[in-house]
This record gives structure tokens, C-alpha cells and sequence, in this order.
């Protein structure tokens, strides 16, 4: 799994591992891998230590026959890593968020690239792309988030059709509010917040079944999913009326 330094792949890594899985863990910060592979000693699985960084395709690509030879094949990737950088100042577009669109979908397609084969190979394996609610449409406080996550959402659907006789799984996670170090830098209010280890829970259970979009708190997606189901000038108004803001 990737982004597993902190926040949600922090805990889900954990989680994991209380289940009984062997947890290849991935990010950019191997001093935190460290500190999760201690946290999860003694646990029913394990976690294993891989320093990466994702926008690095060819170290990207690398691992996963290193990870395969080390632990076995990969029946499970949970493709996590991802961040939210606001540019600076009141424009839009510049290098916040294309650092942004980087880091969610660029360094997702770098995993898929050697992961698909390798599944396919094996004959079997589950991909779960972290997206979010906030990919259900367009935000004033998460443009470029909410894009490259409706980016992600659009991949994993488009991969679960394409695979659909491969024996391949694909999933997406569209969470709400998470208490992580990611959401502890909104300046805005974060209805039904979670708090972190609630969420890995509901995540693993949503691993272990097969439908296709993982989400949660339904008092939040849902009335989302209705929003947008409203043509452009009611959404527009609505949205407006609300007046959010950064």
C-alpha cells in the first residue's frame, strides 16, 4: 500500500495487519515506515518497510517485483498516497495545484502501470484506489483536490468494466471527513468528522466485500450524490448560496 507514513494508510496499514495480512508499506518518509513497522510487531500480520516515492515511476516500478519476490504475490493494493497543496495567494493553477494533480493521479497511474501486469499475470488480485467524496463534483474549498479525485474515481470505474473477466477487483474509496493531519488543515467545517482508527475498521470491512465504492459516513455521501444529481443552474445557486470558502 502507499502513503502508508500516516493519516488513513497509517491506520488501514495497522488494521491490516491486526487482520492477519503481510502489509507492504510505502512512502516518501522511512523514518514513519519505521515507526509503523514497530507499532504493528506482535500483531496477528505484519508490515514491511518499502521508502518510496510515487511520482518516481521507475523506483515505482521497481518495487513491486521486489515486494512480490519478499512477500509473495499481491492480492491486495490499496493505492492511497495523495495530499491537497494550495496555491498560494487567490489565483488558481499554479504550483499548489499542479503539485496536487501529481501527487493524487500521477502517482496512482505510476502504481497501475506495473501493478495491472502483475496481477494479470498471477491471475488474481483486488486495487483500491483512495479517491473522495469530494470527487463527486466541484467544491470552491477542494478545486483541484476534488478534481484529480473525480479523476481517480473515473479511473477506477473505467478499470473495473475493462476488468471485469480478468478475475481483477477493482474498488474506490470515497471517504468524508477523516481526523488525519491532512483534514487538521481545513479552515472550514468538517461535518461528521471520524476519527482515524473508526475509519480503518470500515475501510477492511469494505476490502473484504466486492462492491465497487467504498463510502462513509452515508449522512454525508449521500446527500452529496444527491447534489449532484441537479442540473448546473441548481447546483450552482445552491452552492453559491452556501457562500463556503477556503
Amino acid at each position: 500500500m502507499t502513503g502508508a507514513s500516516s493519516g488513513i494508510g497509517y491506520v488501514v496499514a495497522l488494521e491490516l495487519a491486526r487482520r492477519g495480512y503481510r502489509v507492504a508499506a510505502s512512502a516518501r518518509r522511512a523514518d514513519a515506515l519505521q515507526d509503523l513497522v514497530a507499532t504493528a510487531a506482535g500483531m496477528a500480520g505484519t508490515v514491511r518497510a518499502y521508502p518510496l516515492d510515487v511520482l518516481d515511476a521507475a523506483a515505482t516500478a521497481a518495487a513491486i517485483p521486489q515486494i512480490r519476490a519478499d512477500l509473495g504475490p499481491i492480492v491486495l493494493a490499496f493505492l492511497n498516497a495523495g495530499s491537497n497543496v494550495p496555491d498560494k495567494g487567490l489565483g488558481f493553477g499554479g504550483e499548489g495545484s499542479r503539485r496536487t494533480f501529481d501527487l493524487n493521479l500521477t502517482g496512482t497511474l505510476n502504481c497501475l502501470q506495473p501493478l495491472l501486469p502483475a496481477m494479470t499475470e498471477q491471475g488474481k488480485g483486488q486495487i483500491i484506489i483512495n479517491a473522495s467524496i469530494a470527487g463527486y463534483g466541484p467544491l470552491p474549498t477542494a478545486i483541484a483536490y476534488g478534481a484529480s479525485k473525480a479523476a481517480l474515481i473515473h479511473v477506477a470505474a473505467g478499470l473495473r468494466l475493462k476488468h471485469a473477466r480478468d478475475n481483477l477487483l477493482f474498488q474506490v474509496l470515497n471517504p468524508g471527513f477523516i481526523r488525519t493531519p491532512l483534514t487538521a488543515k481545513n479552515k472550514f467545517p468538517m461535518p461528521f468528522l471520524m476519527e482515524a482508527d473508526v475509519a480503518a475498521r470500515r475501510i477492511c470491512d469494505g476490502f473484504q466485500r466486492s462492491g465497487f465504492e467504498i463510502t462513509f459516513p452515508r449522512r454525508l455521501a449521500w446527500p452529496l450524490k444527491a447534489l449532484n444529481l441537479l442540473p448546473w443552474p441548481a447546483y450552482l445557486w445552491l452552492l453559491g448560496k452556501a457562500n463556503l470558502k477556503d
